[in-house]
This record gives C-alpha cells, sequence and structure tokens, in this order.
C-alpha cells in the first residue's frame, strides 16, 4: 500500500495528551508526535544526539517556550523550531497548547 492513514488519538500515549505516530503511521525513518498540552505541561529534558535525529517542532495553538541549549526561545502559533540532533531541549506549554513534532535522523 502507498499510504498508511491514523487519527492521533490512535498512536501510542507516551504521556498524557502526548500520541506518538510513528508506529501507527508506518513510518520507517520519520517520528511523528502530536501533543495536547495544558497550561504549565513541561516535556522532559533530551536530546536525540545518539541516534541522530533532528527535530521540527509546530506550535498549531497555544504559546510555549523551548529551551534549547540554555536558551529560552518564545512560540507562537504558527511558528516552527528546528533543533538539531545533539542539542539539549526542553519544551513548556505557557497556556493549553497543541504541537506538531517530526523527527527523522
Amino acid at each position: 500500500m502507498s499510504y498508511t492513514k491514523a487519527n492521533h488519538a490512535d498512536g501510542d500515549e507516551k504521556a498524557p495528551g502526548m500520541y506518538f505516530l510513528r508506529e501507527e503511521l508506518d513510518c520507517e525513518n520519520l517520528g511523528l508526535t502530536v501533543i495536547d498540552a495544558e497550561a504549565g505541561w513541561t516535556g522532559m529534558e533530551h536530546d536525540h544526539g545518539e541516534g541522530g535525529q533532528e527535530e521540527v517542532y509546530y506550535l498549531v495553538e497555544g504559546a510555549a517556550t523551548m529551551d534549547v541549549e540554555g536558551e529560552t526561545v518564545t512560540m507562537s502559533a504558527g511558528d516552527a523550531l528546528r533543533v538539531a540532533a545533539d542539542a539539549s531541549r526542553q519544551l513548556t506549554a505557557d497556556e493549553a497548547s497543541t504541537f506538531v513534532v517530526a523527527g527523522a535522523p
């Protein structure tokens, strides 16, 4: 089959409101995550240096900040932020927010 369709709610819920869709979509390289975050939600600090996966965070609605290597980046709805694989990052929803996160090596 040349396509795969999935609803984010059918994805693997790794944490409350955080849905991983790589397996649901049968992706070989691309990771796709949807995050429905309440105000004040903070993701874990992490990097992907070992796997070499860069990520793009797209803020669909809401307001957020991303700490990248100690620098705070403010995000508004419609903003996309690419983070290099080896950079430490931590995402915080400043208000109720929806994110789409795509990552690939």
